[in-house]
């Protein structure tokens, strides 16, 4: 009879999980027909913005380099353009950048969500902390979604653009293509900004602790370096621009691990004395 009651009860998590997935995807569906509508703001304005030499990053940097006395990073020409080579090429990008926006305009939607499916498995107080958690946890995305089109995006395009192998080889790249490099910038970066969400979790499962993370905090900060030559142009200057709020994101992170470990403690010790 339990093994019966354990059944039902797993079949009950699947059909809710299931809902919970359908619900999500309805709400990327929606925000999508709602990007979809606003095709020329968000293709002129925002995905092709990063391809202009007066965009504000690239303005950014002019100015700190002139504070220093040059124009080594003052920007005249991005040469390259973006073109579509096949028939369904522009409809194609326009349908799955769509679905992107519907995406992270949803993200915080969804993270509540998640946070209903997980709640039976909560104490009471975690489940008080619901607001703060979807708050939170959507900042750090939009942080990371903001980071990535500001900084990686732009720094990506102005190497790539500009590389050439010989001056006979002309830089004409596709619509997907420059889609694909600003969408995979963007969503990376605002996944790399949950980590201090994934450490808290990860402590209050018994997983990590901030000893832990002291320990290999160097193995660390080589992986970081690692990640931000990947994702980034191969020069120190963009490099060091990305491992910085990385390395600041794992700083915080021990923090939050040594945060929680202190606060099981406390509640240990209370529950001793009781």
């Amino acid at each position: 009879m339990s093994e019966q009651q354990n059944e039902m009860s797993f079949l009950n998590h699947l059909e809710v999980l299931r809902w919970t997935l359908v619900r999500s995807s309805l709400a990327v569906f929606a925000f999508g027909i709602v990007a979809f509508l606003m095709k020329g703001f968000i293709f002129n304005d925002i995905i092709l913005a990063p391809k202009d030499p007066s965009f504000v990053t690239y303005r950014f940097l002019c100015a700190f380099s002139k504070f220093f006395g040059t124009q080594g990073l003052c920007i005249d020409e991005i040469p390259f353009i973006v073109q579509s080579r096949t028939m369904a090429g522009q409809f194609s990008a326009h349908i799955w950048t769509s679905f992107a926006f519907g995406f992270v305009m949803a993200f915080p939607y969804i993270i509540w969500e998640v946070w209903k499916f997980l709640k039976p498995a909560l104490y009471e107080k975690e489940q008080k902390n619901a607001r703060s958690f979807i708050i939170v946890t959507s900042f750090l995305f939009f942080l990371g979604i903001l980071f990535g089109y500001y900084v990686i995006t732009p720094l990506s395009i102005n190497f790539l653009g500009s590389y050439t192998v010989a001056d006979e080889v002309k830089n004409n790249f596709d619509l997907s293509s420059y889609t694909s490099l600003l969408k995979a910038s963007c969503l990376s970066a605002g996944f790399i900004f949950e980590l201090p969400i994934i450490i808290y979790f990860l402590t209050k499962m018994g997983l990590v602790t901030p000893e832990f993370l002291k320990k290999y905090r160097k193995y660390a900060l080589v992986m970081v370096l690692i990640l931000a030559a990947l994702i980034t142009p191969p020069d120190i200057i963009s490099q060091v621009i990305v491992a910085i709020p990385m390395i600041a994101l794992y700083e915080v992170s021990i923090k939050i691990s040594k945060f929680i470990i202190k606060k099981q403690e406390k509640e240990k010790s209370k529950t001793m004395v009781k």
